[in-house]
């Protein structure tokens, strides 16, 4: 779950004010975002890892820290998006050094995605495997005692689950 506006707004006061009226307005809400986006990458880059290592429980842990933190980068770039002009004539260095860590952001990301991508796939192909195995009928293949026929085919009972491994 998400962050709401008002915690938003708890957490960087700077992506909530009305305009930026002077320089060290413009650098304190590029630097809250630049600290915003480094949270997340930390983040990001820890469940990469997680997922790479198949500690799928660990990494899903890190799911409500990771939406807050996307809550909080969302807004900040809502708020640079919207003050682009005056946080570029008030504090050229800082959007350009943001403009920066955005571009590395990025092939963190889709690395990430990747990797979340390849792990849902096998899950996939491995629910579907044993969803298949499940519906299949038993029937034996041999006859039964003193040579007679075979029951009719049934269903499988259930499947078991070993959560150890």
């Amino acid at each position: 779950m998400s962050l709401d506006t008002q915690a938003i707004a708890e957490l960087a006061p700077e992506f909530f004010s009305g305009t930026i009226a002077d320089r060290q307005a413009a650098e304190a809400a590029c630097d809250r975002l630049r600290l915003a986006m480094d949270q997340l990458i930390a983040v990001i880059e820890t469940e990469t890892e997680l997922v790479r290592a198949g500690k799928l429980a660990e990494a899903g842990e890190l799911q409500p820290e990771k939406a807050n933190l996307v809550s909080v980068y969302m807004r900040g770039m809502t708020f640079v998006r919207d003050h682009a002009v005056a946080l570029g004539n008030l504090a050229p260095g800082s959007v350009e050094a943001l403009k920066r860590r955005h571009g590395e952001f990025q092939p963190i990301l889709r690395i990430n995605l990747a990797v979340l991508s390849t792990a849902r796939e096998v899950s996939d192909t491995l629910m579907r495997k044993v969803a298949e195995g499940a519906g299949v009928t038993r029937a034996p293949t041999t006859y039964g005692p003193a040579g007679t026929a075979p029951r009719a085919p049934t269903l499988a009972d259930g499947i078991s689950i070993n959560r150890s491994l």
